[in-house]
């Protein structure tokens, strides 16, 4: 994993260092309100059933994003492997630095990291239907809606009667979108 730099952004591989910091966004309940309803996590709580990353600072594929101007932690990105040819884009970033552009700026960082540098013949991102800003940063970064899954989940949190919509951009897709003037 490379250190990725954008034009605000510095994304490093995560450190056991970085653990606080991810802990901090598990504890607010709006940052976790499209993964388990907007309940804050304890940090030596386990949860065998989370279908959502709880990074400590030791996992592969996970990218602790700090503003490059004062180092200010902003949140993480991962782009976690599928199999050879497909990963999964995921992000979680602080309520803080929401609205500002930081997701998508991060992401498509990942994003042409993960075409140009591992290999990836396709990248996919999932989230609720009802998450609106995660939904347009998976559009502003390339990622093309595929479908929308209804899970019928037992302790289904708000919104999730709409289902969780997939997003892909295969390696073709993003070259393609790369060749066209600005």
């Amino acid at each position: 994993m490379a250190v990725l730099q954008t034009t605000h952004l510095t994304l490093k591989p995560c450190r056991p260092e970085d653990r606080e910091d991810f802990i901090g966004l598990e504890r607010d309940r709006e940052v976790m309100r499209f993964l388990n309803g907007g309940h804050a996590i304890e940090p030596d709580t386990v949860d065998p059933d989370a279908t959502f990353l709880r990074p400590r600072g030791t996992e592969h594929h996970v990218w602790t994003a700090r503003r490059t101007a004062d180092g200010t932690f902003v949140g993480w990105f991962c782009l976690w492997p599928e199999g050879e040819a497909l990963a999964e884009l995921g992000y979680r970033l602080r309520r803080a630095e929401w609205g500002q552009g930081l997701g998508a700026e991060g992401a498509a960082a990942l994003v042409d990291w993960g075409f140009r540098n591992a290999g990836y013949e396709r990248i996919v991102a999932t989230t609720m239907a009802v998450n609106r800003a995660s939904r347009r940063v998976m559009e502003k970064i390339g990622l093309k809606y595929t479908r929308t899954v209804h899970a019928g989940l037992p302790d289904a949190i708000a919104g999730s009667e709409h289902g969780e919509v997939w997003y892909e951009l295969s390696r073709a897709e993003w070259l393609s979108g790369r060749e066209r003037p600005s």
